[in-house]
């Protein structure tokens, strides 16, 4: 009876790193979310307008932009790989490889963070479920006569799914730096782009 007793005080606590809980419910990562990139953010060089658009689309252009953003890729064999390429290339060419790159990075980043949003409402249900169970426990607790075998089924599930929830939080924190990353990423490859561009007389 006194295990059961601490079990109901342990679960009246909210659940560890979910107390306070996110301002946004679809977006439980500490770091801020910014829901897109912007080319002008990350690219110094000229602007983008149709003509490099349909440049970027060129299939050597296209290739080694998706070649460079990969994250398989290193920084240094993507600074290999844009050396060789701006070998005579025009400020016009450079801009559309940033482009070329620019795109699958957003594209990958965009599907982590709907990725993220399908996690936290995923969490929110567990947690709910969790919630449910309790109050049920209680009720358990309080009944007279009690069914202890009902009692250890359900203190059985609670921690079951207790332990999933909290796994899920720390996995979250190495999903949640994805996208810092791939922000990273397109920063990094848009100044090594950038810095292959001619030189303006």
């Amino acid at each position: 009876m006194i295990r059961y007793l601490t079990l109901a005080a342990a679960l009246a606590l909210p659940l560890a790193g979910h107390a306070a809980g996110p301002v946004d419910p679809d977006w439980p990562c500490i770091q801020r979310r910014q829901p897109q990139l912007s080319v002008a953010q990350l690219w110094a060089g000229p602007p983008v307008d149709e003509a490099i658009e349909a440049r970027a689309d060129a299939p050597e252009i296209r290739q080694l932009g998706e070649a460079i953003a990969l994250r398989r890729t290193s920084l240094e064999e993507a600074e290999a790989m844009v050396a060789g390429f701006a070998e005579g290339a025009s400020a016009e060419d450079l801009t559309a490889l940033f482009l070329a790159a620019f795109e699958p990075i957003q594209t990958a980043r965009g599907r982590v963070m709907a990725g993220i949003t399908r996690y936290a409402h995923q969490q929110e249900a567990l947690d709910s479920q969790i919630e449910d169970k309790r109050h049920s426990f209680q009720q358990l607790l309080d009944a007279e006569p009690q069914d202890f075998d009902a009692i250890d089924r359900l203190e059985a599930e609670i921690d079951w799914s207790t332990r999933i929830f909290q796994d899920r939080q720390q996995a979250l924190t190495y999903v949640c730096e994805t996208p810092v990353v791939l922000e990273q990423r397109a920063f990094a490859l848009g100044r090594m782009i950038a810095g292959r561009l001619p030189k303006q007389p």
